[in-house]
């Protein structure tokens, strides 16, 4: 898929960037693979907000994607390729033999007319799904469980993919797109491929009313309010809120570390890499090859 840029004839079409779309499926999704949502604006039942800046936003339904793909030795054809609202990637709805429809993250390189399938000595080929001690090291991969049987649960997002590194035993070693090195049971089930929909990330939404469409509402500054609503609030004149960036209930807000041990940790091999520590290592090398120059 191709980006898609406007003349700026408006204010808000000269800075956005879309993705164009023209060869997905145009009609409505399959019905029986749908479900209505209900639309919280934040929040919860007793109507106080638990989750800022979200509601509004365009009505649409629920499409019901496979993460399991249980139909083992049975292929399927991919009939279309959909826009799928509720995600980033795209998805294909596909049928089989047998006359099932289901709908399954579309992949890089899938197209309508290819036949699939899922279980043991297939094909190592794009959309195939099969467990993780049947595949060659090296090989990329998306929809991949995290414990056997459970659902697809890493690398479902558009452009994302795990690398295949080896094994260890009875574990598949795993490279994320975020860096962690990570040990998965070898029975855990992935999809051949990179997820569709690279271009996702070059997006420029343009102007803010596109993001209200989207159900997000707009955000304030914390400086910006009374001391009654945040603690950076306050103050004469414009202050930069007098001290360590905190959430609107006191919790620091960078570089606080809130995540508890778990149990899984002990299958990380190595954590994600830490991206202000490789920023400040890329501004370190320009600022000695200044000093040089």
């Amino acid at each position: 898929m191709a980006l898609k840029t406007f003349k700026p004839y408006t204010k808000s079409t000269r800075g956005t960037v879309v993705i164009d779309k023209s060869n997905l499926w145009k009609g409505s999704p399959y019905k029986p693979l749908t479900r209505g949502q209900n639309f919280t604006g934040g929040r919860n039942n007793n109507g106080r907000i638990t989750s800022r800046h979200i509601g509004g936003g365009s009505k649409h339904k629920y499409r019901v994607i496979d993460f399991y793909r249980k139909k083992k030795g049975i292929p399927a054809t991919v009939e279309r390729i959909e826009y799928d609202p509720n995600r980033t990637a795209y998805i294909a709805l596909i049928s089989y033999k047998d006359n099932e429809k289901s709908y399954i993250i579309c992949p890089q390189g899938l197209k309508k007319g290819d036949i699939i399938e899922s279980g043991k000595n297939i094909d190592i080929k794009i959309g195939n799904s099969l467990e993780l001690k049947d595949i060659p090291p090296g090989t990329s991969l998306h929809n991949v469980e995290l414990i056997p049987g459970n659902g697809a649960k890493l690398a479902r997002s558009a452009g994302s993919s795990v690398t295949l590194s080896g094994y260890d035993g009875d574990y598949a070693i795993l490279k994320l797109s975020s860096g962690e090195t990570r040990k998965v049971s070898n029975s855990c089930i992935a999809t051949v491929g990179v997820v569709s929909n690279p271009d996702q990330k070059n997006i420029k939404i343009g102007k803010a009313g596109r993001n209200r469409w989207r159900g997000k509402r707009p955000q304030t500054r914390g400086v910006a309010m009374n001391p009654v609503d945040h603690p950076h609030g306050g103050g004469e004149g414009k202050t930069s809120g007098g001290r360590s960036p905190v959430s609107p209930w006191g919790q620091s807000a960078k570089g606080l570390k809130t995540r508890k041990p778990k149990r899984s940790d002990k299958f990380i091999i190595s954590r994600r890499r830490k991206r202000n520590k490789r920023w400040q290592g890329v501004f370190g090398k320009v600022h000695s090859f200044i000093l040089v120059c």
